[in-house]
């Protein structure tokens, strides 16, 4: 399997190079060559197999030639291994035709684990056969830096730098990653919004030389491991709900884009999916994009979903790319056109081809308290305000043809105690293994919105490589 970027017609790469790059070079997003396809066979095939078996074979393909399937299988299972639930994503129904798929079951409770657990792993994988060390830096809203820190805490080939906007993530996200004591882990809380952080980590991969020196890799969703990993969750609940025989739409509560674009794929390797629905609160770019066809950003706007506070969703420019026929150039010119304005109006046709898959539906904090208190009510399942947004999505936008509906229930709703208590009058309890997380020491450190600041607190503490004059991908 080789990979290309979105955005440039630089030199094709296989998958352990994409692994550690991250970002392309040109500022583009690494893509498959081609994406592989299952027959309707190979679908049905997976009907009854465990879930580490669904996510091996689903994800093989595209690290084909880079490691071996018997030593990716013990990866992929080891990973799974320690979730907390038999079935690792399980799916609940909740109403006629209509499922909840619970992907808050690895270490950290949201469904970045399930991506970030292997990406750990594989990272240590191909920085042990290189004899390298590397510096991981990352953004996150909320979610993806508990789950990339306690992939990388204590690995001696790595250090993790997760950058998270200062008061605009939860006390129970925010304490899972500064309460850490791994000395390879460095928290760094940014004053500004998750666009600003997102903002400050491009700009330091696109210093090829401050990126070599480091050996900077990427752990956000704009890592292409990230979105491989997450294919197969939704290949499981097609297996489990009768694919390929039956069609299946998908409700995403949605930020970065990175995980509806991975059921995207999913459809492009044979899945029989109907739909795509993108669950969006007030930072409602998509939705409004979907709408209209104009992409426009707004101020950031602090919801009780703050995972999904975003405004600049970098993965969207993996379906542009599809949707512009895979043209790098005319795309480049469009991304480099709304980084300067803010707004794009990227065609009619290539709106219209979106959409004829993808459908948006927004909900502000006063109707995301109304649907997790209904829910419960309902059916006693206690969702948290990201989950909750997406079912809403898909209850407002499934038609009958658009087949079963899964919901992705993407967070743990202990994760968010205040906003479910306020929806339902149930506070959620964290687990056990975390019922000490208040009492826990917290380690990190605050930087303006000042990339120059920022390369110097990550220079100081991040491996030097002395090959430097090395070409990377």
């Amino acid at each position: 399997m080789k990979y290309v970027s979105t955005r440039g017609p630089g030199p094709r790469i296989g998958f352990a190079d994409v692994l550690l790059a991250g970002l392309a070079r040109d500022g583009g997003l690494y893509v498959p060559e081609k994406f592989p396809r299952l027959s309707p066979g190979d679908i049905r095939d997976l009907q009854g197999r465990s879930y580490a078996d669904i996510a091996r074979r689903v994800m093989h393909p595209f690290v084909a030639g880079a490691i071996p399937k018997a030593a990716f299988a013990q990866l992929v299972a080891d990973t799974y291994a320690g979730f907390d639930h038999a079935a690792v994503a399980p799916l609940k129904q909740i109403g006629a035709d209509r499922w909840l798929m619970e992907l808050f079951h690895g270490p950290t409770l949201a469904f970045k684990d399930y991506a970030l657990q292997l990406v750990g792993r594989l990272f240590d994988r191909v920085l042990a056969e290189r004899g390298e060390r590397m510096a991981i830096v990352g953004a996150t809203s909320g979610d993806t830096g508990a789950a990339a820190i306690e992939a990388c805490r204590g690995r001696a080939r790595m250090r993790i730098f997760i950058l998270h906007p200062r008061g605009r993530v939860s006390d129970v996200q925010r304490r899972q990653m500064t309460t850490v004591a791994d000395a390879n882990v460095h928290n760094i809380a940014i004053e500004g919004t998750f666009d600003d952080c997102q903002a400050l980590v491009k700009a330091m991969f696109n210093d090829h030389a401050f990126r070599d020196r480091h050996r900077l890799a990427a752990v956000n969703s704009i890592n292409w491991a990230r979105i491989m990993a997450q294919v197969a969750y939704y290949f499981a609940a097609g297996a489990a709900l009768g694919a390929p025989e039956r069609k299946i739409s998908f409700a995403v509560p949605t930020g970065n884009f990175g995980n509806v674009y991975a059921g995207y794929v999913a459809g492009r390797m044979g899945l029989p999916i109907a739909r795509l629905f993108v669950g969006s609160n007030r930072n409602d770019i998509l939705t409004r994009y979907l709408a209209t066809g104009v992409m426009a950003t707004a101020k950031v706007v602090p919801t009780t979903s703050p995972s999904m506070d975003i405004q600049v969703s970098s993965n969207f420019e993996r379906l542009l790319f599809e949707a512009w026929n895979r043209k790098s150039a005319p795309l480049a010119d469009a991304m480099t056109a709304f980084a300067r304005t803010g707004r794009a109006d990227f065609g009619r046709e290539r709106w219209g081809r979106i959409t004829r898959q993808f459908a948006g539906f927004r909900l502000d904090d006063k109707g995301t308290a109304r649907v997790i208190r209904d829910v419960h009510r309902s059916c006693g399942e206690i969702l948290d305000p990201h989950s909750a947004i997406g079912l809403a999505a898909g209850a407002a936008l499934h038609r009958p043809d658009d087949g079963a509906l899964v919901a992705l229930a993407t967070a743990h709703p202990a994760k968010f105690p205040d906003a479910v208590e306020a929806a339902c009058g149930v506070r959620p309890a964290l687990p056990a293994r975390l019922a000490d997380l208040y009492d826990r020491r917290e380690r990190c450190a605050t930087l303006p919105n000042d990339l120059a600041r920022l390369k110097a607190f990550v220079a100081a503490r991040a491996p030097i490589n002395d090959e430097t004059s090395r070409k990377r991908p």
